[in-house]
């Protein structure tokens, strides 16, 4: 009776297969590693390299594994990227779950935990975002998302496939005794970089843009650590075990954090300078994402425990120190 992690080897899937695991389950990983690392990969988790888009590689692991439910997190996730190259997106992301759905249909597995985002919602007329808000996407990664989102809703009506959706904001933070963490190249998450400046990898984080809407003229958004991310994923899975209906829910702390709290958060916690530098705005970056959680809460039974910015950011200092560069230490 396996959980098949898709994307598993990444920054959230791995700690995603090492709460699984932790838990009792028996988990399975299918990863292409374009931007996952086999060494982030729980040693008692079974792993398959492949691309979820390959239908025969991925019905070779269904036939391989007792597979009982799926958590899905096999995506490109650069907001930035979707918008400069889509057909990379839209052929990964929409097509690789078209792929990955037909084999559950196939073989009779009618339980999906998936990995959404807050870029569903684009630019929100207001803050904290519910899931009963518009969804207005204004990235092609966002777009994406969404479609991926409908295509469950048909297989659910078509199959009786159900689904969780889990849209969630920025995600931080690594496992508390460091032993996995962050690791992409090139980086684009906010915290990593701010660390990788603080280790000296980086002369300065640029900052995109000062002049939003916001008490700082930066970015708000609402950091979510990793652990309890996944804590939420298990409880989403558990609750559709129990026979529970497809449903969507926003994951966040519910309290939002420009750019710049989070740098003099950082500096706190590393000791370190950390010099930063103005440039121009980047597309598809709204100015305030703040989830509210309270759905997550009442029918996930979803209690976040570290929603404290310093405190993730120690977590995540915690990791680059022990791996400065990534898992190629």
């Amino acid at each position: 009776m396996t959980v098949l992690v898709l994307g598993g080897a990444g920054y959230i899937g791995s700690h995603a297969v090492d709460q699984l695991i932790d838990k009792g389950y028996e988990g399975a990983v299918v990863d292409n590693l374009q931007t996952g690392h086999r060494e982030a990969v729980h040693e008692k988790a079974r792993f398959y390299q492949g691309d979820i888009r390959d239908k025969d590689f991925l019905r070779s692991v269904f036939e391989k594994e007792r597979v009982t439910a799926v958590l899905h997190f096999a995506a490109n996730s650069l907001v930035g990227e979707s918008m400069e190259t889509p057909l990379p997106y839209l052929n990964n992301n929409i097509h690789g779950t078209q792929i990955a759905l037909e084999v559950m249909e196939e073989f009779g597995v009618k339980n999906i935990v998936f990995s959404s985002s807050a870029a569903t919602y684009g630019e929100p007329k207001r803050v904290p975002i519910t899931e009963e808000m518009p969804t207005k996407p204004e990235s092609t990664y966002g777009d994406t998302k969404l479609i991926m989102e409908k295509m469950m809703k048909w297989c659910d009506i078509a199959y009786g496939i159900k689904y969780v959706s889990l849209r969630y904001f920025n995600v931080a933070g690594a496992k508390m005794d460091g032993s996995i963490g962050e690791d992409h190249e090139p980086e684009t998450h906010l915290v990593p970089i701010i660390l990788q400046v603080a280790l000296g990898q980086r002369e300065e984080l640029s900052i995109f843009g000062n002049d939003y809407n916001t008490k700082d003229g930066t970015c708000v958004r609402d950091y979510i650590h990793v652990v309890d991310l996944i804590d939420a994923h298990i409880l989403a899975l558990e609750y559709l075990q129990n026979g529970g209906d497809s449903n969507i829910f926003n994951l966040g702390s519910s309290s939002g954090f420009s750019v710049m709290q989070m740098v003099r958060a950082a500096r706190q916690v590393t000791g370190r300078e950390i010099k930063t530098k103005v440039v121009e705005r980047r597309a598809g970056d709204p100015s305030t994402l703040i989830a509210s959680s309270d759905k997550a809460r009442n029918i996930l039974g979803w209690n976040p425990k570290y929603t404290d910015v310093s405190e993730i950011i120690a977590t995540a200092w915690k990791w680059h120190q022990g791996y400065p560069n990534g898992y190629n230490d």
